[in-house]
C-alpha cells in the first residue's frame, strides 16, 4: 500500500519560502520572497490535513478549492494543480502575492487550531502559477464558439480583468477602457513591486490581449468618450473603476507643501519603477529621500508607503495609528515586514494638525490615544489622553486614510446610475446588476474599498450575469 502523501503537519514543520535580509531587500524594489523549490512545495503542501470542513476553503471569498490543488502538489500533479486553481481564480498567482492569507485562507487552517502552524497556502499557489507559467500551461483563451455580442469594461483593474477573462471564454468580444497609461488599476500603479513585481501582472494584459481583449488607453470617461456611447456600442457594460477618492485629513496646517496623498506618492514610486521621468520625484515633492517621513493609517496602503519611503532613502519612517496593533486592519505580515526594514510604528496616536515651517510642513500635531469601549463594529473606540499632545517631526506626511468613490453619475453624465449613501454604485449583490438595463458594477465601486481576491470575485459573478442577460436577449431576438 502507498504511503499516504498528506498528514504530515505533525513530523513536518511550517516554513515559508526564503526571505531576502531586510538590509539586502530595502535596497530594491524586488521582491522580498524567493520561490518554494520543488521539493519544498510538494513538502509544505504535503501538511494539509484534508480535514471535512475545509475552513480555508470556505473563508476564501473565490472558495478556492485549496485542499484539492494542495493533494495534487504534494503527490507532483503540479499541472492539474494549477488547473484547479485556475478554475475559481483568473489570477492565482496575484492572489498568492498580495491576499492577506493571515486573515483568509491560512487564519482559519484547522491545523493552525491545533497548535502546528498553518499550511503556506500562498506560497504554495504561487508557487503553482509561476511553475505553470514557466512550462507553458497559461494558454491563449480560445473560447469554443465565437460569437457577435460585445461587452465594454471600464476600468482595468482585477474586477475589471477577471471579468474580461470569463466573458472572453464565453465567446464575447471584450473592449476594455482604461483612463490611465497602462492597464491593470491599482495593481499596476498602487501595490509596490516588492509586493507584487510588474510582470507578473503585464504577462495576464498580455495573455487578454492575445486572447482578443482590446484595451483602449488613456481613455477618461466623460471626457474622452461618454457613458453613452460605450452603452451604444456594447450590448453591455461592466463598471470595474475602483475607488480613487482619498479621504483627506483636515486641522491647522493641513494645506502645507510636504503633505500627500498615498495614492499620489505610490503611483509616482511606480512609475519610476518603470523607467518613467515624474517631474514631482524629481522634484522631491514625491520622493522621501533624505527625509524623515511620516505616514498616517493602518492598513495595506499605508504598509506600502512606509515600505515605500525606506526603499526610497527616507532617514526615518514612523507609522501613526490611533489604534494598537491588535486591531490595525493591515496585515500583520506586512507589519513585521516594514518592522524588519526599520520603520517604527507609534501605536495609538492620532493627529490633530500639522506644524509648518514657512510653507512646508516639520511635523504632525499628535493626540495620544486611549482604547475605550467597543463601537458598532465591535473594535474599541479610541479616545484622546488629555494633555498628552507633541510634534512627530516630518519633512513628508503621507496621508494612508482610505479611498472613496468619485461621483460618477456626475462626472459622465450618467442618469438612471443610481448610488448608495457612500457613493458606490447600487448593485445587486448576486447579479451585479444596476438600475440601468444591461449595466453592471462590480469590485471597490459596488462594495467600498476592500481587497484585490473580492474584486477578482465580483468580476467573475458579474461576467456570469451578464453572459446570462445576452442569452436571454439573444433568445428574445430570435423569437
Amino acid at each position: 500500500m502507498a504511503k499516504e502523501p498528506m498528514l504530515k503537519f505533525v513530523t513536518v514543520g511550517r516554513d515559508m519560502p526564503t526571505k531576502r535580509s531586510a538590509d539586502v531587500r530595502k535596497q530594491d524594489f524586488d521582491e522580498i520572497y524567493a520561490e518554494f523549490a520543488r521539493e519544498k512545495a510538494d513538502e509544505q503542501a504535503s501538511r494539509c490535513s484534508q480535514c471535512g470542513v475545509p475552513y480555508c476553503q470556505s473563508h476564501c471569498p473565490l472558495h478556492n478549492n485549496i485542499p484539492d490543488w494542495l493533494r495534487l502538489t504534494a503527490t507532483g500533479r503540479l499541472k492539474e494543480a494549477y488547473e484547479i486553481s485556475q478554475a475559481t481564480n483568473a489570477f492565482p498567482e496575484i492572489c498568492g502575492r498580495i491576499c492577506p492569507q493571515d486573515r483568509l485562507c491560512e487564519g482559519n487552517c484547522v491545523i493552525e487550531q491545533s497548535g502546528h502552524g498553518t499550511v503556506t497556502i500562498g506560497s504554495v499557489e504561487k508557487y503553482i502559477t509561476d511553475t505553470a507559467w514557466e512550462e507553458g500551461w497559461v494558454e491563449v483563451i480560445k473560447p469554443a464558439v465565437e460569437r457577435e455580442e460585445t461587452v465594454g469594461i471600464i476600468g482595468s483593474g482585477p474586477g475589471g480583468l477577471a471579468a474580461a477573462d470569463r466573458l472572453r471564454r464565453a465567446g464575447l468580444k471584450v473592449t476594455v477602457y482604461e483612463r490611465s497609461d497602462r492597464a491593470g488599476g491599482l495593481m499596476m500603479y498602487g501595490i509596490p513591486g516588492f509586493k507584487l513585481e510588474k510582470d507578473v501582472v503585464l504577462r495576464r494584459i498580455e495573455q487578454l490581449e492575445k486572447s482578443g481583449v482590446e484595451f483602449v488607453l488613456n481613455c477618461n470617461v466623460g471626457e474622452d468618450i461618454t457613458f453613452d456611447a460605450i452603452r451604444g456600442k456594447h450590448d453591455a457594460v461592466l463598471i470595474a473603476t475602483g475607488v480613487y477618492k482619498s479621504r483627506d485629513l483636515q486641522g491647522p496646517g493641513a494645506g502645507a507643501a510636504g503633505i500627500v496623498k498615498a495614492i499620489d506618492y505610490l503611483t509616482c514610486s511606480n512609475r519610476v519603477g518603470f523607467g518613467d521621468t515624474v517631474e514631482e520625484y524629481e522634484s522631491g515633492e514625491l520622493n522621501a529621500a533624505g527625509k524623515k517621513v511620516v505616514v498616517i493609517g493602518g492598513g495595506d496602503t499605508a504598509m506600502d508607503c512606509v515600505r515605500t519611503a525606506i526603499r526610497q532613502g527616507a532617514t526615518s519612517v514612523k507609522c501613526l495609528y490611533r489604534r494598537d496593533r491588535a486591531n490595525m486592519p493591515g496585515s500583520q505580515r506586512e507589519t513585521q515586514n516594514a518592522e524588519e526594514e526599520g520603520v517604527e510604528f507609534v501605536w495609538l496616536a492620532a493627529p490633530k494638525g500639522f506644524a509648518a515651517a514657512g510653507d512646508s510642513v516639520s511635523g504632525v500635531m499628535v493626540q495620544k490615544m486611549r482604547l475605550g469601549q467597543p463601537d458598532a463594529s465591535g473594535r474599541q473606540s479610541p479616545e484622546v489622553i488629555e494633555g498628552a499632545d507633541y510634534i512627530e517631526e516630518a519633512d513628508l506626511v503621507v496621508k494612508a486614510l482610505g479611498f472613496e468613490p468619485e461621483d460618477l453619475p456626475t462626472l459622465w453624465g450618467a442618469e438612471g446610475l443610481d448610488v448608495t449613501r457612500w457613493g458606490t454604485v447600487k448593485a445587486d449583490f448576486t447579479s451585479h446588476a444596476t438600475a440601468i438595463e444591461g449595466v453592471y458594477a462590480c469590485g471597490d465601486i459596488q462594495r467600498g474599498a476592500s481587497l484585490v481576491v473580492w474584486a477578482i470575485r465580483d468580476g467573475r459573478e458579474a461576467a456570469d450575469a451578464m453572459v446570462e442577460y445576452i442569452n436571454q436577449a439573444a433568445s428574445v431576438a430570435a423569437e
